[in-house]
């Protein structure tokens, strides 16, 4: 099973920033698109935030995210990060990544949800 481990989450301040990470549990992210979903309330549905397919072209990002956020990869360190930027309290959330099973976004999920990390924007 395709399982990643997300970290990074904190608590931070309005405009502040935080780096998530994305490492992949015993394989390589290398042939795989990535995405980050994130849920901001217990039993609110998760929402796709951003994604970046395995070549790295072309990341996409929800309309939350544009322009505060960046989705990258290094295949070195097998890690897909989201850079996160004056942040937002209704980013508030608990941040998950998943793997798409094929190289570009439009490639179904796999795996399951993991633990996720906690972000909290707050004064």
């Amino acid at each position: 099973q395709l399982q990643l481990v997300e970290s990074g989450g904190g608590l931070v301040q309005p405009g502040g920033s935080l780096r998530l990470s994305c490492v992949g549990s015993g394989f390589s992210l290398e042939n795989y698109a990535i995405g980050w979903f994130r849920r901001q309330a217990p039993g609110k549905e998760r929402e796709g935030v951003s994604c970046i397919s395995s070549s790295g072209g072309r990341p996409n990002y929800a309309d939350a995210a544009k322009g505060r956020f960046t989705i990258s990869r290094d295949k070195a360190k097998n890690t897909v990060y989201l850079q996160m930027n004056n942040l937002k309290p209704e980013d508030t959330a608990v941040y998950y990544c998943r793997v798409h099973l094929g190289t570009t976004c439009f490639h179904e999920l796999t795996g399951s949800w993991g633990q996720g990390t906690q972000v909290t924007v707050s004064s």
